[in-house]
């Protein structure tokens, strides 16, 4: 007789590799006893990175009180990170999200309804941000795509337009320039703002 196949529990991480969608994301995730992590998922496969340090946070605080005003002003809605589909089995988590309007009590956001979404790029997710993630938004038509990259004493800041398929780049600056942009709304500010040490 042979002997009884060893019974594993089930894993998430493991036994959906290559699987999840946002059904399964709705069930199974946060993972219970893993810190706080960014869960995002790109054709099935769960890509999770942890929170960023304290300059990506600032720089992201920095930068939605410098846009939210002008934003609304325009009938748009700024949003920190939210859960945007990228069809059946993926989504980003962008650290900021601009949406077309705002919205009421809604977990996962459709493509169509984000107008920009705006990443501060950091070490641990830098091909990412800077070339998976531009890439994914423009193939679902997302009109604006926004880097910000934090050095230790620097900013840029980078706003690519969408145009034929591909994103090409609007407005940028560093630190100590005007970043100065006039769509989707017109904005202006220097970069240095979103230092800590300024």
């Amino acid at each position: 007789m042979a002997a009884p196949a060893p019974e594993y529990p089930f894993d998430p991480l493991i036994d959906l590799d290559g699987l999840w969608t946002v059904e399964l994301a709705q069930r199974y995730l946060p993972i219970e006893g893993m810190p706080p992590a960014r869960y995002e998922a790109v054709e099935g496969r769960l890509r999770t990175s942890p929170r960023e340090g304290s300059a990506n946070s600032w720089a992201t605080l920095r930068l939605a009180f410098q846009l939210d005003a002008p934003a609304r002003a325009a009938g748009h809605a700024l949003y920190s990170a939210l859960n945007v589909r990228t069809g059946l089995s993926g989504w980003i988590e962008p650290d900021l999200v601009l949406l077309r309007e705002r919205v009421r009590q809604q977990t996962w956001i459709e493509a169509e309804q984000v107008l920009c979404p705006i990443e501060i790029i950091s070490p641990s997710s830098f091909h990412r941000d800077r070339i998976d993630k531009p890439a994914i938004c423009a193939r679902q038509g997302i009109p604006y795509y926004m880097h910000v990259q934090i050095g230790v004493a620097d900013a840029q800041v980078e706003l690519f337009r969408l145009a034929g398929g591909q994103y090409v780049k609007h407005a940028a600056a560093v630190s100590g320039e005007v970043f100065q942009m006039t769509e989707p709304f017109e904005f202006a500010f220097d970069p240095i703002e979103l230092l800590e040490v300024h």
